[in-house]
């Protein structure tokens, strides 16, 4: 999935700034503009910090199975559209053995939002790679960045945004619904988190909170409607 876009990124920015109502006009409009010129280097929002050499182990389960997941900020980066992204390399395990391999790409612009420009992943049975299906890159193929975190989320509190769309493939929504929150996960007790509503438009009924918390990001996420999977923050490296 890695490329250079080169000359052609002008185009593709072009795409991202106008392509909003590619789904029908059915999703969100309050995206602000894609702007390559206002990026800045690495992502420090409180609420989703990508510190380099950093990994988080989460614990959990999906559809009754027990799930382990490990989230690793690399040094590396990925330049889409411009922007120099931060690659996260996020693998997750079902009893014991690697089944979902991704690397994921953020940005964060000046205002202090966090961008979410894509992921390569890969679905793995018995270290075979049997699909790459949610795989997208903001302007490949039409596929647009999405907000992942706001810099205030408290400005936001019930107005859904767009977190990624690649038509058919990826096309996540979001909503903060509290701020202030209190949680409880086996890494500690954490205050002040924003809590999200999360569903997908390729899921109808499916919905799920999310709870992102000072310094760490993600703590907890669960299923609330349609779904009863969890992953919750067990360990921060270093």
């Amino acid at each position: 999935m890695t490329s250079e876009h080169g000359t052609t990124i002008a185009v593709l920015a072009a795409l991202v700034l106008t392509g909003s109502c590619s789904d029908g006009g059915t999703g969100p409009s309050n995206t602000p503009p894609f702007d390559p010129a206002n990026f800045v280097t690495g992502v420090t929002n409180p609420f989703f910090p990508l510190t380099p050499g950093r990994i988080q182990y989460y614990q959990g389960q999906s559809s009754g199975t027990a799930q382990g997941d490990s989230v690793e900020v690399l040094g590396q980066t990925k330049t889409i559209l411009g922007v120099t992204a931060t690659v996260v390399h996020d693998k997750v395990y079902t009893s014991g053995s690697l089944t979902e391999d991704t690397f994921d790409w953020y940005a964060q612009d000046k205002d202090g939002n966090v961008w979410y420009l894509g992921e390569d992943t890969k679905e793995l049975d018995h270290g075979q790679v049997v699909s790459t299906e949610g795989s997208w890159e903001a302007g490949v193929n039409g596929a647009q960045a999405g907000i992942i975190m706001w810099a205030d989320p408290a400005a936001h509190i019930g107005q859904e945004y767009r977190q990624e769309f690649a038509s058919g493939v990826a096309e996540d929504l979001a909503k903060v619904v509290a701020v202030n929150q209190d949680v409880t996960v086996p890494f500690g007790s954490l205050t002040g988190c924003v809590k999200t509503e999360d569903r997908s438009a390729l899921e109808p009924g499916v919905l799920e909170n999310k709870y992102y918390c000072p310094s760490l990001g993600i703590t907890r996420e669960a299923g609330v409607q349609g779904s009863t999977d969890t992953n919750e923050l067990v360990e921060v490296v270093p």
